[in-house]
């Protein structure tokens, strides 16, 4: 684990709480842990490194069905320290961008802003009232956690994306922040880096099933 990479994704785990509305991460010897209480997650545990032992160690004592780990490392050397007792995600991405200003997209589609004691939201209207776009950034000091970045399937390929996250990007600097964060699939790993965003871990999410 690079400084950088544990440093990123502290400011991760506090951002990616206040976004889904759950308790605040606690440090744990291993990395963090989030008590999220939902339907098929019930805690996660965050490492910000791969180290085979503490992960094997770690994975042997969580044995809640629903539990996940989130681990930065890459799938296949995850996996090898997993038993079959777990389930293995696709590959995922931790990303960071500096942020600057930078002119707004134009776009025809109003755009809305909410903001609540922690997190703002970005939603794009269509003609119809739909929302067409959307995403939300969570604060964590000085940095934000984007997060929930969305398009409707009937909105695609219009741009809609750089809108969402260039509006989200504006809202942060707004607020004193000066990085953002994220968490990234294979998809969308791809309009990040053409947004400028740095991938600095592959990232990989295993849920306990049995």
């Amino acid at each position: 684990m690079t400084e950088l990479v544990g440093e990123l994704v502290r400011d991760w785990v506090h951002g990616w709480a206040r976004c889904r509305e759950v308790a605040p991460p606690v440090a744990v010897p291993e990395g963090w842990r989030l008590r999220v209480d939902r339907p098929g997650q019930l805690v996660r545990h965050v490492l910000p490194g791969f180290d085979p032992v503490r992960l094997r160690e770690l994975a042997a004592g969580l044995t809640t069905v629903d539990t996940w780990l989130k681990v930065c490392g890459p799938p296949d050397q995850v996996t090898s320290c997993l038993s079959g007792q777990w389930s293995v995600g696709a590959p995922e991405f931790l990303m960071s961008l500096d942020l600057a200003p930078e002119p707004a997209p134009e776009t025809s589609y109003p755009v809305e802003i909410a903001e609540g004691a922690h997190v703002v939201d970005v939603r794009l209207r269509a003609p119809d009232g739909s929302v067409a776009a959307s995403g939300r950034i969570g604060l964590a000091g000085t940095a934000v956690v984007v997060d929930q970045v969305e398009t409707a399937p009937a909105h695609r390929r219009r741009g809609l994306g750089r809108v969402v996250m260039a509006s989200l990007g504006a809202q942060a600097l707004a607020r004193g922040a000066h990085r953002a964060v994220l968490v990234a699939t294979t998809d969308g790993q791809g309009l990040y880096h053409a947004l400028g965003w740095t991938t600095q871990s592959s990232v990989t999410a295993a849920r306990r099933i049995a």
